[in-house]
């Protein structure tokens, strides 16, 4: 099982390919020399297909989709679902931006669906994890700051005065408990990632 947000996407490739399907059965292209003259609608970084027909590029989305990496590798998954968002807005670009195609169907096909919405729907999957990878990159910084002031006050103990090295060390308990208490809280957020992840792979 995948996540609403996944379903939701794969929902709306379904409904683009039925999109395209109309599009591509009105030969829009058939009387246009520069369309005609072209190997590809789409360029080489975009699609590897190389067709003049919408529904071969809604196949390859739709191969990519059945392909992706296991959400677990979180760099590749976040890279394929953005590669995919931006393949669907490509194609559903195409069906919009053909003034006369949408003139001839405007009472059988009705966008409600603006680009944005495929953008909205793979945000929805990768930003939770988002989220939580930046607050744990913060509270590991705000470790790492910590044990450095810890290390820096163990140096002045040699040098200090009975009186000092006493506030030294109660300044060094102190950084302690903080430093305790934001690697409890790194242990909470790296259990949050992997309930986001695991909820992703159902």
């Amino acid at each position: 099982m995948h996540s609403p947000a996944f379903d939701k996407l794969c929902e709306q490739i379904s409904r683009l390919k039925h999109q395209a399907s109309q599009f591509d059965n009105g030969n829009l292209f058939a009387k246009n020399r520069y369309m005609q003259a072209q190997p590809s609608l789409f360029d080489k970084a975009v699609f590897a297909t190389k067709s003049m027909k919408l529904a071969d590029y809604v196949a390859e989305i739709e191969e990519e989709l059945a392909n992706l990496p296991p959400a677990e590798h979180r760099h590749a998954y976040q890279y394929a679902l953005e590669r995919i968002a931006q393949q669907v807005q490509a194609v559903f670009n195409v069906i919009k931006s053909t003034p006369v195609w949408a003139k001839e169907n405007k009472y059988s096909f009705k966008p409600k669906s603006k680009p944005q919405i495929y953008k909205q729907a793979v945000k929805k999957i990768i930003q939770s994890s988002h989220e939580l990878y930046d607050e744990l990159k913060q509270n590991h910084e705000f470790e790492r700051r910590l044990v450095l002031m810890i290390e820096e006050r163990k140096l002045k103990l040699d040098a200090a005065s009975p009186a000092k090295a006493t506030e030294i060390n109660k300044e060094i308990l102190a950084l302690h408990a903080r430093l305790g208490r934001c690697r409890k809280a790194i242990s909470a957020t790296e259990d949050k990632i992997q309930q986001v992840e695991k909820q992703q792979l159902r």
